[in-house]
């Protein structure tokens, strides 16, 4: 069950890992803002980033951890083992020195010493894809969540691929209805993410499933929280200076409701269609860069 708390945010009760993060600042990951900054950086992809080709994304992950280990998290999947020996393979071949398997099958196994000694010296945690809600809750609130957060702040990368990336942000999108113009009463759900960043809603898969209007209707809910859609082999990565760059062969879209001037998302005839005026859309390709502080867009080349 999920239960709206204030600013729209959904949040479940058996799910507070991310909301303890946000209380209690010198656990939880530092996000922006008045807070100290993390000296890592994230890289949020939409999914089916490309693993035979260039394989531009997946190169640039493995650049990002230096020469220090890589750690492949499966928990969001069903089928652990072949992901694992999928990303194991591709990493290794893109030079990775060492690549570990964070392979948590339940929540009780998360405080494990392995799992925490595995992360200690890690220049990358990689999510991969599956079920976000899964991730959340294996490991949110846990010992093991606290570590990852560890190897962000002392400037480990974090990256993640379609659950993998949306599990990133203090609340996440975990399902509603694609491919069609947003409903005041819409199935927009949402619940509480790892908290790696705070004030970003990210949805993935994003052109090729349609999935502008549910992004929006999420916006609509709480207009603070920029709206980040990803296609796939498309990357995001946000940067220790707030700066999200674009990389891969798709988009990434930028949605500011923060200028909002009207929506009816109160209404109680739900089956209306969903009313934004004043909201902004960035849409930014390869090198593209979007300055998460100021709000403004830049134009680049690829990298």
């Amino acid at each position: 069950m999920l239960v709206l708390i204030e600013g729209g945010e959904a949040v479940a009760p058996e799910m507070v890992g991310s909301k303890r993060n946000a209380e209690e600042p010198d656990k939880g990951p530092p996000a922006g803002g008045p807070r100290a900054r993390p000296g890592g950086a994230l890289v949020l992809i939409g999914g089916h980033e490309d693993k035979e080709g260039a394989r531009e994304i997946l190169r640039d992950v493995v650049a990002r951890a230096g020469g220090r280990p890589i750690v492949v998290a499966t928990v969001a999947s069903d089928v652990a083992g072949e992901l694992w020996v999928e990303y194991e393979r591709v990493f290794r071949a893109l030079g990775a020195a060492e690549v570990a398997h964070l392979d948590i099958a339940q929540r009780g196994d998360a405080g494990e010493a392995r799992w925490l000694g595995m992360l200690e010296g890690a220049g990358c945690v990689f999510f991969t894809g599956g079920d976000q809600l899964k991730i959340t809750s294996k490991l949110g609130g846990s010992r093991i969540a606290d570590a990852i957060c560890a190897v962000y702040r002392r400037g480990g990368t974090i990256a993640g691929t379609s659950a993998g990336a949306s599990v990133m942000s203090e609340t996440m999108l975990v399902g509603g209805a694609g491919e069609e113009s947003a409903k005041v009463r819409g199935a927009v759900r949402m619940a509480p993410g790892l908290g790696l960043v705070r004030d970003l809603l990210v949805d993935q898969h994003f052109a090729q499933r349609g999935r502008l209007g549910r992004l929006l209707g999420a916006v609509a809910h709480n207009p603070r929280m920029l709206g980040i859609g990803i296609d796939e082999d498309t990357a995001a990565a946000i940067e220790p200076d707030r700066r999200l760059r674009a990389l891969g062969t798709g988009a990434v879209y930028v949605v500011d409701g923060r200028n909002l001037s009207h929506t009816n998302i109160g209404e109680e005839e739900g089956d209306r269609v969903l009313s934004l005026f004043d909201v902004r859309l960035h849409v930014l390709s390869a090198g593209d860069s979007f300055d998460l502080e100021s709000g403004r867009p830049a134009s680049g080349q690829p990298r």
